[in-house]
């Protein structure tokens, strides 16, 4: 009776926040999916499917699961390589090594990863989301390769070779300036709390651009009826490929999951101490596990847990993980009942949001405060952030922690 009573009165905070967070996560799920090359439609399946499977057997109350950033900056060249028939090998893969690690008790070594390490391969993520968005924002063909300054080049000699679109910049820099106008709005009026600057953006802007009917990409349907179609046709591609690439997006669904659901603790103790339950990192590991799985065999991709979607949800008042499998059932009633409005979002809008997203993972005043700390810490933050950048995610996290070793022995040996 009691365990009844407590789901019930959660609910007048779950169904809010729930709700709060759909409206965050929509634009960047959709972004996000456009951006790795799975498609928009393979964005929004993620989100809904891990939202409820990682919500539901993680390790965290508060833990939202879906496409993020630092995923896509790995899927991008697998599928570049790959194919999209090669999702579904490499998410089974990772989903079946992210719940070995859970079952092998590994969360606690993935914690212990140098926080300057953590910071630098956060920077160097919102770097790579920045440049990953130029075949958006110009609207030409991206760059050939798989290497993001490659693809980044490859794609500005594109825009020097065709006439200049001002459409979709002028979309982006008005999605950014709606963005920075209505944060400043919220801090004065704290009613606007409840409308998140990158869906007022997304709004505004797609019914704009509808209604003048501007010359720009746009999403394209999203055919509810086919957005959950089983997937089990397994890629007919080398097993090293696959097994290596599945081996990365485990590595970095486990690191980002362990990391967000640490985040999001912290921020509880801050909000209510007495609400505080320590997540529980190896049940984590193993939600998100299958949670991978999940997505990958209806078309979706592998997932991880989003810092900035539960961030939201535990400022909006979060108490229980019902929050997050609300979320992902409000996002199915989006796909479901505004589908074919959700079409019309033209994808440099979501370049906008993307390039908004990117900057607060950078965060500026963090940048500033890793320059001013100590000599290590210092070189093994700046060595990862330009090794994610220029090599890939899980080279900079290994270089990073090497450098911080090196660095603090050699601190330590130093006379005072």
């Amino acid at each position: 009776m009691h365990v009844v009573q407590h789901f019930l009165g959660s609910l007048k905070f779950d169904v809010p926040a729930g709700l709060i967070v759909a409206i965050v996560a929509l634009p960047l799920a959709l972004g996000f999916g456009v951006t790795s090359g799975a498609g928009a439609a393979s964005g929004m399946v993620t989100a809904i499917v891990a939202g409820i499977v990682a919500g539901l057997l993680g390790g965290s109350r508060y833990q939202v699961s879906g496409p993020t950033g630092a995923m896509v900056v790995v899927l991008f060249p697998i599928i570049a390589e790959v194919g999209m028939s090669g999702l579904l090998g490499v998410g089974v893969i990772a989903g079946a090594l992210i719940i070995g690690f859970g079952i092998l008790r590994l969360g606690k070594y993935v914690e212990s990863i140098p926080w300057p390490v953590m910071e630098g391969f956060t920077l160097g993520i919102a770097v790579v989301i920045a440049l990953q968005q130029l075949p958006l924002i110009f609207e030409v063909p991206r760059g050939e390769g798989t290497e993001t300054f490659q693809v980044a080049w490859g794609t500005l000699e594109n825009v020097g070779q065709t006439p200049l679109h001002f459409w979709p910049l002028g979309l982006v820099g008005a999605t950014l300036s709606i963005k920075i106008g209505w944060s400043a709005l919220r801090r004065r009026w704290t009613g606007l709390h409840h409308f998140p600057p990158s869906g007022v953006a997304v709004v505004v802007l797609s019914v704009l651009a509808w209604l003048i009917a501007a010359p720009v990409s746009t999403i394209g349907a999203l055919p509810a009826a086919q957005l959950f179609t089983l997937n089990l046709q397994w890629p007919d591609l080398p097993w090293g490929t696959i097994v290596y690439a599945a081996f990365v997006v485990a590595l970095l669904g486990a690191l980002e999951s362990l990391l967000s659901a640490r985040v999001a603790d912290a921020m509880v103790k801050r909000r209510d101490v007495e609400l505080v339950e320590a997540y529980r990192p190896n049940r984590e590991l193993i939600g998100q596990g299958f949670a991978t799985m999940a997505s990958s065999f209806v078309g979706g991709m592998p997932a991880t847990g989003a810092i900035a979607r539960t961030a939201v949800n535990v400022n909006a008042g979060a108490r229980t993980r019902m929050a997050t499998v609300f979320h992902a059932v409000v996002l199915w009633v989006f796909v479901v009942a505004l589908g074919a409005i959700v079409a019309h979002i033209p994808t440099a809008v979501l370049a906008g949001v993307l390039l908004g997203a990117s900057w607060r993972i950078a965060n500026p005043a963090s940048i500033v405060e890793n320059l001013r700390t100590t000599w290590p810490s210092r070189l093994s933050y700046l060595t990862t952030a330009v090794v994610v950048v220029a090599v890939d995610l899980i080279w900079g996290v290994v270089i990073g922690i090497v450098v911080h070793a090196i660095a603090s022995w050699g601190s330590s040996r130093r006379p005072r």
